[in-house]
């Protein structure tokens, strides 16, 4: 379902990504895009104080309820996943030809998305969260694959420059 999504919003979404030459320009383009990313773990953050406040569960150390640690797991996972697709793109946007850097707001979309759903998912119950976990990890599996085949394969008398 990722690579369908990735390639009709490719083709249907009429934005392109602006002009740039340098590599460092191309950082500042992969951080902006990847701000938008953070939501929805700003949003998971918010919603996991207001359920501490709300729960009878302001003890530190105390035992927490269900709808406290989904909330508070799903912060704490989605940290993790967000640091490896930020290393990932920012990699990722320096092998990538000009024509193609379409693809990091996509994926920064994409991971934004998935991750509300894996929260959504995991809500319900724990044998539900696999899909959206799925669309968050597979994304991430294949941008690893393409930056270690870019590294290695296209360009590697640049790998230590």
């Amino acid at each position: 379902l990722c690579p369908c999504l990735l390639y009709g919003a490719y083709i249907f979404l009429p934005f392109d990504a602006p002009l740039l030459p340098t590599i460092s320009a191309r950082l500042v383009y992969t951080l902006r895009c990847a701000a938008f990313a953070t939501f929805p773990i700003l949003l998971g953050m918010i919603v996991s104080g207001i359920s501490r406040l709300c729960s009878s569960a302001l003890e530190p150390f105390g035992e927490l309820h269900r709808e406290v640690e989904i909330h508070r797991t799903y912060v704490s996972q989605s940290v993790h996943l967000f640091i490896l697709y930020f290393f990932n793109m920012a990699v990722l946007a320096t092998y990538l030809p000009q024509e193609l850097l379409k693809l990091i707001p996509l994926l920064t979309g994409l991971f934004a998305i998935s991750r509300l759903i894996f929260w959504m998912s995991y809500a319900i119950g724990r044998s539900f969260r696999a899909f959206g976990f799925s669309m968050t990890f597979l994304p991430l599996l294949a941008m690893l694959l393409w930056n270690l085949y870019g590294m290695f394969v296209l360009e590697p008398e640049n790998l230590l420059s």
